[in-house]
């Protein structure tokens, strides 16, 4: 959290070396394929002269148009905007172990064209300046079970509008017919967070698809799955579909399932009510909101965060939590009565944790030795004063992905394994009531949906998703994730549209990404897990003063609408309905009291 508001983020630029990468992809003699097409191949691509608008692709921000062509009446006009290139997309059936060859002809500036999901090495063609029709083309060859492959045009930031028009990827198509959908698809177990499946087996099938709830959760070789990561208490409908070298089959029947009732003790959360607010009280500073004593707060607030703890150095580990001094808070009160109120709010129910991080605190835990440092003293922190557990609020530059780290399930970074080893040893320590909560930024969740770390080609900011293996590694020990909604770019949603700041849209759809899941860097088989519904609360500023992104009560209460009952929703439709939603997070409760307290009274009023 920021003491101060902060403009937001911008992408990185993709790296010169990356250009040269790609320019050296687009040269013949270095791609070692012929791009001749053989008497028997076809060209495989759907509609590639944009004839029928934009018929068999999926694009970001494309449209068809008249003029300029290359050949027929239309072309594809897409125009980049902020974090968004404008790509455009297709996928399409292809032989195992076979030549292709794509081209197409664009015009623009840094227009690019490529395909991915080959099964060998992905290709790509580009050029930095066309002021008029020019003709891209690459050749690759499919993996021995590559069976589908996605073609994609884009352009890059900042750059204007490109066109593209007559795409075309020649060589050997499918034969084979998708086989059957699957039959006898029932439950075999059911608990409070998992549904068993089996089904029987389908002639031809290689592999098996389960959906959840109509979005694709895994993939399977077998004829049973166990779907994880569910809500207790909560129905559900599943179907499963069969697979081969052709394609997909259609889904099978649905059948529903209801897990099971859970205990609530999940991540140290039994000592939360069942909708909590959560607010960051300034401990350690004073801005313009004013020092607020801990006593003063009112009972509304179930977790109060004190912000910050900080490091003594970015690397070592080593964290220190300083009071606000007089000088800086008038009105400060002695370490005795700070610790006293602490006790009193814990025996009214509150939980008072220690907050590492925010703006100023940047914390890389990247040795083994600052990673046993932080453990020790962040144990001492709370232990001299006696709190419930820990908030990660990692910001800037702590969390950023090596190169080589591109799976988020299994993260070699080393100031991110030591991270998620430092929070487990935390927690073991402690027990099962101690509380954990994470307030990453959208660019380090939510924007991994489109981009992971530095990506395939390179050139992405490395931070990007970089709190995704932390959120995976610590899920079940994960009591809260309330991700800051707030002081971000637009961040595309589950419905591939950009959402924006400043209404209930934006935070309906941030949070029914974590509520749902979502495919990391855009790859359906490497899909970040749900998590429950008791575990997230979602992010808000106080007042215009607290940060950018504010929103007005009534916004708020559609937000709560929208996902808890499904109703009063705008423009984004939910992938559920969550009335076990925790509750709120603000950013601050002294911008909150400076506002008097608009923030706190809007969930009283919600919540009752």
């Amino acid at each position: 959290m920021d003491r101060t508001p902060r403009a937001p983020r911008a992408r990185r630029p993709r790296s010169v070396v990356a250009l040269l990468t790609a320019a050296l992809l687009a040269v013949p003699g270095i791609t070692a394929l012929s791009s001749a097409a053989r008497a028997a191949d076809a060209d495989l691509a759907t509609n590639g002269g944009f004839e029928s608008g934009l018929t068999g692709w999926t694009c970001t921000a494309g449209t068809t148009v008249n003029s300029p062509v290359h050949s027929g009446s239309s072309a594809l006009q897409a125009t980049p905007a902020g974090s968004d290139d404008a790509q455009c997309a297709q996928t399409v059936t292809v032989r195992p172990g076979a030549q292709y060859t794509l081209s197409g002809y664009v015009r623009g500036a840094y227009v690019y064209l490529g395909v991915n999901g080959t099964g060998t090495t992905d290709v790509s063609a580009w050029t930095p300046s066309a002021s008029d029709w020019q003709r891209l083309t690459t050749t690759f060859t499919t993996g021995a079970t590559t069976t589908k492959v996605t073609l994609y045009t884009h352009g890059w930031y900042g750059t204007g509008a490109y066109y593209a028009d007559d795409i075309s990827l020649t060589g050997p198509g499918g034969t084979d017919q998708p086989p059957a959908a699957p039959t006898g698809l029932k439950t075999t177990a059911v608990t409070s967070s998992s549904v068993t499946l089996a089904w029987s087996p389908v002639t031809g099938a290689t592999g098996y698809t389960v959906y959840r709830d109509g979005t694709r959760s895994q993939t399977v070789t077998g004829t049973s799955a166990t779907v994880t990561g569910l809500s207790a208490s909560t129905a559900y409908g599943f179907q499963v579909t069969a697979t081969n070298a052709a394609g997909e089959s259609a889904k099978s029947a649905v059948v529903t399932a209801t897990t099971g009732a859970g205990t609530g003790t999940g991540g140290g959360s039994a000592g939360l009510p069942a909708h909590a607010l959560v607010g960051y009280l300034h401990a350690s500073f004073a801005n313009g909101s004013g020092y607020t004593r801990l006593a003063d707060v009112p009972d509304s607030w179930d977790v109060i965060d004190l912000a910050f703890g900080e490091p003594t150095s970015p690397t070592s580990g080593d964290i220190h939590f300083d009071r606000c001094p007089v000088t800086e808070c008038p009105n400060v009160e002695s370490d005795a009565d700070f610790k006293a109120a602490i006790k009193a709010k814990q025996a009214a129910g509150k939980k008072v944790l220690i907050s590492i991080g925010g703006q100023n605190g940047q914390v890389q835990l990247t040795t083994t030795a600052a990673r046993d440092a932080f453990v020790s003293s962040v144990s001492d922190i709370i232990d001299t004063y006696g709190l419930d557990g820990l908030d990660v609020d990692f910001e800037g530059h702590s969390l950023s992905l090596d190169t080589s780290d591109t799976d988020f399930k299994n993260p070699t970074t080393p100031a991110i394994v030591n991270l998620i080893s430092a929070l487990k040893t935390l927690k073991a320590k402690y027990g099962p009531g101690f509380v954990l909560s994470m307030a990453p930024e959208t660019f380090f969740v939510q924007m991994g949906y489109q981009y992971y770390g530095t990506g395939k080609w390179g050139g992405q900011d490395p931070r990007c998703g970089a709190y995704l293996p932390v959120i995976y590694a610590l899920r079940d020990d994960l009591t809260l994730l309330h991700v800051q909604d707030y002081n971000s770019g637009p961040i595309m949603g589950l419905d591939n549209q950009y959402h924006s700041m400043g209404g209930a849209d934006f935070h309906i759809a941030m949070t029914d990404m974590l509520l749902t899941g979502f495919p990391v860097a855009g790859d359906p088989d490497d899909v970040f897990p749900p998590l429950r519904p008791d575990q997230v609360a979602i992010g808000m500023p106080a007042s215009t003063n607290a940060g950018n992104g504010y929103v007005a009560p009534a916004e708020v209460t559609r937000t709560l609408d929208c996902l808890t009952k499904k109703t009063n929703c705008g423009s984004y439709a939910t992938h559920g309905t969550w009335p076990a939603l925790r509750g709120l997070m603000t950013w601050s409760v002294n911008w909150d009291r400076y506002s008097d307290w608009e923030f706190q009274k809007t969930f009283d009023a919600y919540f009752g």
